[in-house]
This record gives C-alpha cells, structure tokens and sequence, in this order.
C-alpha cells in the first residue's frame, strides 16, 4: 500500500496544502511547529476518523485540529493497495463518513461495513488494521523512543511483549496475574471469605433460612385473598340486588305517588260531594225559611186587610151615624153655627178615613213588596246554591273520570316498568333469582335486610384488609427474599460463567503464549536478531526470549546479558527493529513506514546504520521521514540512496 497524495482544504494550521509522496523514501522537512505532526495526523484521521472523545487529554482531536476560522474542515487523500487498485478518500471532518471513491471515480462508500461508533471501516477492510495497531506498529514518533536510562525497563518490557504476545502492551505474565487478581476480586476462592462469590453464597444460605419461615405467611396470604375475593363477589351480588330492589322502590314510591294524587282527587270529590249535600240542606232551609217567613208577612198583611176591614166597617157605621147626626141637629138645632160646625165632621171624618185606610193600604202594599223583595232574594240564593251545585257535580264528573283513567294507567305502566326491571336484571343476578314483591313495604324491608348484610360484608371485608396488612409486609419480604435469591443465584451463575471464562482464557492464553513461543515467537527473535545485527554492525547477534529473565541479547563475545542492562540507544534500536521486523505480519498489504522524528536522539553512525538498513531491507515499501534536520537528506545523499525531498 503507498500513499500517493494529500490534499489538506483546512486542518489544523494547514491550509489549501498539496504534498505527493514517491513510492519509496519521503522526506518531509521543516522546523519545528512547521505542521509535520500535524500531516501525519491527517493521514491518521483520513483513514480512520477523527475523534470527539478527549481521553484523558486537556482537548479532543477533533478540537485540536479543528480551524479557527472559516467554516471547512475537510481533506483528501489518494493511495493504491498493493494489487494496484487506486482510491481517492474525501472526508469532511464534521461528518462521521467519508466518502471513498474508486478509479472510475465512483463513490462505493457503501461496500463497505459502516460502524455505528466508529463509521466507515474501509481501510481496516482493505488492509486488516485497526487504528491501534496502525499507530503502535507502522508508525513510530518521537516519543516513543525518546526514554531516559530510568524509563528503559518500560521499554525492554514492550519489546518482551512485542516478541511473547505480538503486542508491545501486552504481557503474558501480567495478563496472567490480572487475570488471577481479578478472578480473586471478582469472584472469589473456596479459602476466601469477604469475596464476591463466596458473600452470595452465604446470603442465600441466610436468605433460604428466612424464606422456610415466611412461607407459611404466602399461604395465608393466598387464603385471605380468596375469601376476600369471594366476599368481593357476594358483595358484588347484594350491590346487583340492592340496585334491583331500589329500583323496583323507586316504581312502587312512584305508584305511591300516584295513589297519594287518586287519593287527594277522591277526597276533594268526597268535599265536593259533602258540599253538593250542604247546598242542598241550605235549599231545603231557605225553602223552609222562605215558607216561614212568607207565612208571618202573610198573617201579618192578612191582619192588616182583616184590621181594615174591620174598621171599614166600623167607619161606615160610624160615617152613617154622624150622616144621622147631622141629619138630626139640622132637624132639632136652630143655632146655624153649631149645625155648621157638626156638619163639618162628615168630610173631616171622610178624610181622616180615606188617609187612614190609605195608609192601611200603603202599609200592605209595603209588606206585599217586602214579601216579594224577600222571595225574590231566597229564589237567588238557592239558584246560587243549584249553580254551585251543578258546577261541583260537573268537577266531580271530571275528576271521577281522570281518577279511572289514572288508576287504569298507573296499573299498566307500574306492571311494564317491573317488567322491565326484571328483565334487566335476569342475567345480573346470582342464579337468575328474581325476588317477587308487590309492595312497598315489603320492597323496605327487603332492602333494609340486604343492607345488613352489605355492612356485615364490609365489616368483613375490613377485618381480611387489616389481616392482610399484617401479612402483606411477611410476604412482601418473601418475594424480596425470593427475588433476591433468583438475583443472587444468577450473579453466582454469572460468576461460575465468569469464572469458566477467565479460567478458559487462561487456558487459551497459556496455550496461545506457547503457539507464539512454539511458532511465532522464534520468527520475530530471528528477524530481530538479524536486524540488530544490521542496525549494530555486529555488535549484538542475537536476541531471546525467556521466561525467567526476559529479553537477553548475546554480546559479540558470546556472552548473554538482559537486555535492561543494555544501553538506552541500543534499548531504542532494540524497540524499532523489532517494530519494523513485525510489519511483514500484521497485513496482507506491505504499509508504509512512518517516522516523526523517531531519530531525534540517535548519534550519526547510528542514524546512518538505520537509514542504510531501511533503504536495503525496505527496497519495496514506502518509507515517510519527518524530520527538522538535514541529516537523513545529508546520509541518503552519502550512500547514494534515491529520496523524494517534501519541504513544508
């Protein structure tokens, strides 16, 4: 796989910047803070991404290389595989996915697996390695070989890794431990006591203990529910029929009602009847009165005529008695005057008659009148009476009639609205029994009985809550007690699991440790051995790996030391031999090399023993230098080596 061109639109400080790589040895030359790091964490971030996470670090790459102005953050970058397929990668860095271009310059981002945390994973899919392996095995920087004399047994440590495991972070020992540390931690022994297994598995002894005690309240619990359920449904049944019997009432208060109104019609017909009767006694007693008094006016007009006649009589004797008189004195009287003066009695005598009987007469007619006036005031009252008589008789007539319609109305509707009721409730009530009642008072006393018995269910209903109480909390414990003993047998099913599975990758990892040191191993000692030949001019020939003592080198008189007794410098040559010795394994694709400044601290003969070394043994692989001095162009120029020269 060679890279053949970068193209940077904004990145970092970099800014519309083009670099192209020769397929073999790349120098890319500047001074410090010129944007060389800044380059390869292109290359980094156009293959795999850029991340938002900090990790640790005061700011996200993502942050760190992020422009300050303008709003692109994007790039591209051209390579070919080993089988000569080019690809050109556009990313814009804001985005999760790139987009991958083939050839013919068509996209085909979507042929490849696109993961959800780490998107696309076309150049893993293209060349098998993962961002971590990328960075610790192809790329090589300054830091990690610039080490002091303290910090060498970190690095012999890597380079022991590298060579047992095939990952300088990885040790088998270590991993054994922690393993083991972590199996006694987390799970625990048959000797430990405070450890995880081991505390479940005496909770659950305690925890069963408990449960045998409480079971018996389960019991009681189930048997107090049924009850209360049955009551609930007795209960249930009383409230159907309680419902059935109100309204059953509720028909017969109605015809209460109605009986009260038939009732109240009758009494005011039966008034009305007592007060045609009253009239008619009141009749008969003006009829009476009227006779009576008709009678005395009578008597006394017939007393009057009587009286007058009398004394008309009377008068007329008298009249001729004085007509004799006067006839007589005339005969035997001379005195004139004296006979004037009696025949002057005649017409004063006529006079006081006529106006006495005149008088007589007007005294009758009065009577007469008075007589009539009397009759005629009795006729009225008693029509009055006959009137009133005739309009009761007539309301009677009426409410005689509205009493029948009533009563035959009220039959009818009281019967269908029973009816009715019945129906309704047929399915609702426990066994279809219907209770018969006709009356009102019969409907109260049923009613009041149901009722004592609703209130004794309640009753009831309320000593099972209060024993429910009392039980409730013993079996809300049980299940907890229960749940907790399921939880606790699945934590210690997951800790055998666990268990199972550390012990297998013990398994697995001593049997793998033993491949390596069987198979790989030997392979990597030998590559190492020659290339530190190479690197040393012969100074170490060859490198081991042992169980007991760790890395040992042989010295050129034969003798084997550890390597941390070596010196830095050669502890360094030691770590990035080995490095490049594993690049042939690790892909199918031959991966360029990249170095950040990883010889800042090498000496000229050593830094000409490794570029030698590089341009002889990597003939075919892309090789990218970044540098802030002249000594690799100034070396590769001495030995005549070919060098594509990138200045920044």
């Amino acid at each position: 796989m060679k890279i053949h061109k970068l193209k940077i639109n904004a990145y970092g400080k970099l800014k519309d910047t083009e670099i192209t790589f020769d397929d073999n040895i790349n120098i890319v030359h500047g001074q410090n803070e010129a944007g060389k790091s800044t380059i390869l964490n292109f290359i980094v971030n156009m293959l795999y991404g850029i991340s938002k996470n900090k990790n640790g670090k005061p700011y996200s790459n993502f942050e760190k290389y992020k422009p300050w102005e303008g709003e692109e953050f994007s790039g591209k970058i051209e390579y070919a595989l080993d089988n000569n397929e080019n690809f050109e990668v556009f990313r814009d860095f804001k985005k999760k996915n790139p987009q991958i271009f083939n050839e013919k310059k068509e996209d085909i981002s979507k042929q490849f697996n696109i993961d959800k945390s780490k998107g696309n994973e076309f150049f893993y899919e293209q060349t098998g390695m993962d961002e971590a392996l990328f960075l610790s095995t192809i790329v090589v920087n300054q830091e990690e070989v610039k080490l002091g004399k303290s910090e060498q047994n970190i690095l012999i440590q890597k380079i022991a890794n590298l060579v047992g495991t095939g990952e300088d972070n990885v040790s088998y020992k270590r991993a054994i431990d922690r393993i083991n540390r972590r199996q006694l931690e987390e799970i625990g022994t048959e000797r430990s006591r405070e450890k995880p297994l081991n505390i479940l598995l005496r909770e659950n002894q305690n925890l069963e203990e408990e449960k045998i005690k409480l079971e018996k309240y389960k019991n009681s619990k189930y048997e107090i529910e049924k009850n209360k359920n049955n009551l609930l449904e007795n209960l249930s049944n009383l409230e159907i029929e309680l419902n059935y019997l109100n309204e059953i009432k509720k028909i017969y208060e109605q015809e209460k009602i109605e009986n009260e109104k038939i009732k109240i019609k009758e009494n005011i017909k039966n008034e009305n009847d007592k007060k045609i009767n009253v009239n008619k006694k009141e009749i008969l007693d003006i009829e009476n009165g009227n006779k009576k008094i008709l009678e005395k006016n009578n008597q006394k007009i017939n007393k009057l005529i009587e009286n007058k006649n009398k004394l008309k009589n009377k008068m007329i004797i008298l009249f001729i008695i004085l007509i004799l008189i006067n006839t007589l004195q005339f005969i035997f009287i001379k005195n004139t005057i004296i006979k004037y003066i009696f025949l002057l009695t005649l017409p004063t005598f006529l006079i006081f008659s006529i106006l006495f009987f005149k008088n007589k007469k007007i005294k009758i007619k009065i009577l007469e009148k008075e007589n009539k006036n009397e009759e005629e005031k009795i006729n009225k009252e008693k029509n009055n009476y006959l009137n009133e008589n005739k309009i009761i008789e007539k309301n009677n007539m009426a409410l005689e009639k509205e009493i029948n319609e009533i009563k035959d109305h009220l039959n009818s509707k009281i019967n269908l609205e029973i009816e009715k009721i019945k129906n309704n409730y047929l399915n609702k009530i426990k066994n279809n029994k219907i209770l018969e009642i006709k009356n009102l008072n019969g409907i109260n006393t049923e009613i009041e009985n149901k009722q004592k018995e609703f209130n004794t269910i309640n009753i009831k209903l309320h000593e099972l809550d209060l024993d429910k109480e009392n039980v409730e909390p013993k079996v809300d414990n049980l299940i907890k007690i229960e749940e907790t003993i399921v939880n606790n047998n699945e934590k210690i099913v997951n800790l055998k699991t666990l268990e199972k599975s550390m012990n297998l990758a013990k398994e697995l990892l001593q049997k793998a440790y033993e491949k390596m040191k069987n198979t790989v191993t030997p392979k990597f000692t030998e590559n190492l051995s020659k290339n530190i030949h190479q690197i040393t001019d012969g100074k170490y020939t060859n490198v081991m790996v042992q169980d007991d003592n760790g890395l040992v080198v042989e010295l050129e008189n034969g003798n084997y030391v550890e390597a941390n007794r070596l010196s830095v410098g050669t502890i360094d040559q030691l770590y990035l031999s080995l490095r490049l010795s594993m690049t042939e394994d690790l892909s199918s694709e031959k991966m360029p090399i990249i170095l950040d400044e990883a010889f800042a601290y090498y000496d000229t003969k050593r830094l000409e023993n490794i570029l030698n070394y590089l341009a002889n043994t990597y003939p075919d692989r892309q090789i990218i230098l970044f540098t802030c001095t002249e000594r690799e162009k100034n070396i590769f120029e001495e030995l005549h080596t070919q060098y594509h020269l990138i200045e920044l």
